[in-house]
C-alpha cells in the first residue's frame, strides 16, 4: 500500500472486527464539491448520525483516558531539543474517525490521539497536535517543525524513502453498500465509488481496480472523491454513488454511525501497518520505538485500542519500517 487510511469503532462493528486480521490508513487533498453533493450532504442531518462516538467509542480523549506514569529510562533517551523543550510536536489531519477526529468540543480525539497521549505521559512530554492537512504532514516533519505525525498513515516503501515509520498497528481496506445491495469490490466496473482524496484508496486501489476494468473492455469505475471521509459515507447514504473504499476501522465505524443504512460490501483486504512519521534516522526513532514496546508490554497500549474496539489490528511488538522489510 502507499498511501495512509483511517477510522474506528463503536458498539455495532466489533462483531466485524472479531473477523479481520488487521486494518489500514490514508491521505487527502483538496477538491473541489459540487453544489449537488454540498446540498446532499445538507440532506443527510436525518441520514447520518456525525456526533462523536459513546459507550465503547468515547468521544473524547478525556472520557475513560489511560494513566500512563513516566519512565524516566526512556525518557532520558530524548534528544536534547525535545528534552529541553519538553514538548511533543505532533503533525495530525482529525478528520478520520474514529482514529483522529474532532470532539464536541472541537479538540483531537480518538484512539491514536489516546495513544500519542500516552506515549507523551510515558515520555515525560506535553502533547502539542499540530492539526492541519494530511498532504502537510510529511513536509513538516522533513523541515523539523513537528517531531512525529499520527494521522493513519500506511507504512510504505515509497514514503519510507522521506522519513522512518515506528509501526503501531495494522489495518486493511473495506468497502461498503448501501443496506441490501450486494457489490463486490473484485467486480465494480461502471459504479461509482466514493473515497477520500489522496487516500491509498484514492491514490491506488480503486484507480487499480478500474484499470482492470478498462483492460479487460469493461467500463471504468467512476471515483468520486471527498475532502473528509463523512462526506463520501453520506454521498453514499444518500444514493449519490454506489459504494465506498475505506480502511477497515473508518469504514466499520461509519457502517455504525449511518444508522443501518449501510452494510460491508466484501472482506477486509490488503492488509497493511500503520506507522508513526519521524525525520529519516532521527535520533527520535528508537526513542519512540522503546516508548511504544512499554505501552504494549505494560497493557496501556491494548486497554486504548480495546477502548475503541480496534484491538483486532494491535501490534504485539512495535516496529520500524517493515515496508521494507522482506
Amino acid at each position: 500500500m502507499t498511501s495512509a487510511r483511517r477510522g474506528g469503532i463503536g458498539f455495532g462493528p466489533l462483531r466485524y472486527f472479531a473477523q479481520l486480521n488487521g486494518e489500514k490508513h490514508h491521505m487527502r487533498s483538496r477538491i473541489v464539491i459540487t453544489s449537488v453533493f454540498a446540498a446532499a450532504a445538507l440532506l443527510l442531518t436525518g441520514c447520518v448520525d456525525n456526533s462523536t462516538p459513546s459507550a465503547a467509542g468515547p468521544a473524547s480523549d478525556s472520557a475513560g483516558t489511560t494513566t500512563v506514569a513516566k519512565n524516566d529510562s526512556i525518557a532520558a533517551l530524548l534528544p536534547d531539543k525535545i528534552k529541553t523543550a519538553g514538548v511533543l510536536n505532533v503533525g495530525m489531519a482529525n478528520n478520520y474517525p474514529p482514529n483522529e477526529f474532532k470532539d464536541d468540543n472541537g479538540k483531537p480525539a480518538g484512539w491514536s490521539v489516546d495513544l500519542t497521549n500516552a506515549l507523551g505521559q510515558m515520555l515525560g512530554l506535553k502533547v502539542n497536535f499540530d492539526i492541519g492537512t494530511f498532504d502537510n504532514i510529511l513536509p513538516a516533519i522533513k523541515a523539523g517543525k513537528d517531531d512525529m505525525g499520527m494521522s493513519s498513515f500506511t507504512d510504505t516503501v515509497e514514503r519510507e524513502k522521506q522519513v522512518d515509520f515506528v509501526n503501531y498497528y495494522t489495518a486493511g481496506i473495506q468497502w461498503a453498500s448501501p443496506k441490501g445491495k450486494t457489490v463486490d469490490p473484485n467486480n465494480a466496473c461502471g459504479l461509482k465509488v466514493g473515497v477520500q482524496a489522496t487516500t491509498y484508496e484514492d491514490t491506488h486501489e480503486v484507480p487499480a481496480k478500474s484499470k482492470a476494468c478498462t483492460d479487460a473492455g469493461k467500463a471504468a469505475i467512476k471515483i468520486f472523491k471527498y475532502d473528509a471521509q463523512d462526506q463520501a459515507t453520506n454521498a453514499l447514504a444518500v444514493g449519490q454513488v454506489d459504494a465506498m473504499s475505506a480502511d477497515s476501522p473508518v469504514t466499520l465505524y461509519a457502517i455504525s454511525k449511518t444508522k443501518d443504512k449501510l452494510q460491508t460490501a466484501g472482506d477486509a483486504f490488503e492488509v497493511a501497518p500503520y506507522g508513526m512519521p519521524v525525520a529519516k534516522d532521527s535520533a527520535f526513532k528508537p526513542v519512540l520505538q522503546k516508548a511504544l514496546q512499554a505501552l504494549i508490554d505494560d497493557g496501556s497500549y491494548g486497554k486504548i485500542l480495546s477502548k475503541w474496539g480496534v484491538e483486532s489490528g494491535g501490534l504485539k511488538t512495535a516496529t520500524i519500517n517493515v515496508a521494507a522489510k522482506p
